[in-house]
């Protein structure tokens, strides 16, 4: 008995949660988040991700770090996913990315889940009401039940994430991971925002009563969300911002945390953010009480509160503000060795941005932990469809316009590497990030680190002199040398994975090797 699609078009998100609960796909947690697991896919899938190679996008784009997709192949699973959607209920959200009108884009979303719309609802600007002329700019089509078959399809395996530029169509299927959706359209701002001199950035930025724009670059554990989120300075977005002539804007309308540990007591505003309307992945719950356990682990250590950025109190809506006064690059470094802070130039900026460096811990046997050196161009890499320079060269241009400052700030460990020194006190990071924002480091006398080629103040508001310069806080300074100079190598061998084009002040103001 054949029976027509039914498609729920634009539904709010109490409907949406309605919805959700009637198809099974999630449960109401004791705070009024919806609560959905992922299934097997509980991140992104960096190897399911492709682009379509298509003559009039294949000079533009970086195939050194993007996977090529045939655009015949890409038109058979297009048709295979129409047909799948034949006689299933759909969700469609109208909605854009970018929060200044002069450069966002319209996405349409179709999703096989109410969750998944509820989640772009969320996490993507929304119309406002009555406006009913909406023409896409980009579609996504959404079917986490779809599984691609590789060996007729051309995927990697059952899931895919495929960006065709030229026909402005997304495809994703095989996955649950909300992540995915999120991410595709930022790598599509990625390809379009640099094309019209704007540079898109994945940071977080924040602006203080004055007005004055700071943003925070950094990896995934490096501090960028805590940090950002400031009880004294409004919320401009957490995670993916344009700098345009106009200065700097959201390219989302929410956000997407990090639930790991959530407490109420250490970050309040993500805390009273997870209410209803809200949609929490892979968070294990109380069956008994519905209550979120955010310490438990057991399904993924990434798990995710996604919800409206006006839920976080003080938000700026919408999310523009002026040109960034202060540019704040956040790295975890377990060596021990780098400067808690040093200020950067614009060459030794733009060798910092294109490095993006922090260190993942890696566990080894019997118990043996050793650092590892984790580089991302741009702090941002997978999302990258163009050449890394093109954005490190936007990046110059636009400091050097606006004379911005630029620090780094190691969130990782002094007096030793890990399990041996200890973590920087938050309470130390979050004084030196005021005093970078708040001018506090313009008068004082700088030295420049003879391994890192950065500039270190010889003093800092709040915090002890002595910490200022990493290798006074080591009891062993030859092991430090050692340390400094292992990490200095690992910058320079990643650099010169990138092409020749990189003009040689750039390549001359990193580590010295």
């Amino acid at each position: 008995m054949g029976m027509t699609e039914i498609i729920h078009y634009s539904l709010s998100p109490a409907h949406l949660v309605e919805a959700a609960i009637r198809r099974g796909e999630g449960q109401l947690t004791a705070t009024g988040a919806l609560q959905v697991t992922t299934d097997k896919y509980t991140g992104r899938s960096p190897n399911d991700k492709f682009i379509v190679d298509s003559p009039a996008v294949h000079n533009d784009i970086a195939w050194s770090g993007n996977k090529p997709f045939a655009a015949d192949k890409f038109a058979n699973l297009y048709n295979r996913m129409t047909a799948y959607m034949q006689n299933r209920e759909l969700f469609i959200f109208d909605g854009y990315a970018g929060a200044d009108p002069e450069y966002n884009i319209r996405v349409r979303f179709i999703n096989e889940f109410a969750w998944h719309n509820l989640f772009v609802h969320q996490l993507f600007i929304r119309p406002e009401a009555g406006n009913q002329t909406f023409e896409p700019d980009y579609e996504v089509i959404c079917l986490p039940g779809f599984k691609a078959d590789p060996a007729i399809d051309g995927t990697n395996s059952e899931a895919f994430i495929i960006l065709n530029f030229e026909q402005r169509l997304v495809l994703i299927g095989g996955t649950h991971y909300a992540g995915e959706m999120k991410k595709s359209i930022f790598t599509v701002m990625n390809y379009i925002l640099p094309r019209r001199n704007i540079l898109s950035m994945h940071c977080s930025a924040n602006a203080g009563a004055n007005g004055d724009t700071a943003l925070f670059f950094g990896l995934s554990g490096t501090g960028k969300t805590t940090l950002s989120a400031d009880p004294g300075r409004r919320l401009i977005g957490d995670d993916e911002h344009g700098w345009s002539d106009n200065g700097i804007f959201n390219i989302e309308g929410g956000c997407y945390a990090k639930c790991i540990g959530l407490r109420h007591d250490t970050e309040p505003q993500i805390w009273e953010a997870v209410r209803f309307g809200a949609v929490l992945e892979n968070v294990v719950i109380d069956p008994a009480v519905r209550i979120p356990d955010f310490a438990n682990g057991s399904i993924t250590e990434n798990t995710r509160a996604a919800y409206p950025v006006h839920y976080i109190p003080n938000a700026l809506i919408p999310g523009v503000a002026g040109h960034p006064k202060t540019i704040v690059f956040l790295t975890a470094d377990a060596f021990g060795v780098l400067p808690p802070i040093a200020k950067l130039n614009a060459e030794q900026a733009m060798y910092h941005f294109l490095s993006g460096y922090t260190s993942k811990l890696a566990g080894t046997e019997r118990g043996i932990t050793e650092p590892q050196a984790t580089f991302s161009a741009c702090f941002g890499a997978p999302f990258l469809p163009l050449p890394a320079l093109r954005y490190a060269e936007l990046l110059g241009e636009k400091l050097k316009q606006h004379k911005t400052n630029v620090f780094l700030i190691n969130t990782g460990w002094s007096g030793g590497p890990y399990g041996v020194g200890s973590r920087i006190k938050l309470s130390y990071t979050r004084a030196m990030v005021t005093a970078a924002i708040e001018g506090q480091l313009e008068q004082v006398a700088y030295q420049l680190d003879p391994v890192f080629n950065v500039y270190v103040p010889a003093s800092c508001p709040g915090i002890p002199a002595e910490i200022l310069t990493p290798r006074n806080t080591w009891a062993d300074k030859e092991a430090y040398d050692f340390k400094a100079k292992e990490l200095a190598n690992l910058f320079v061998h990643n650099f010169q994975g990138f092409n020749k084009d990189i003009p040689a002040a750039i390549a001359a103001a990193g580590p010295r090797g």
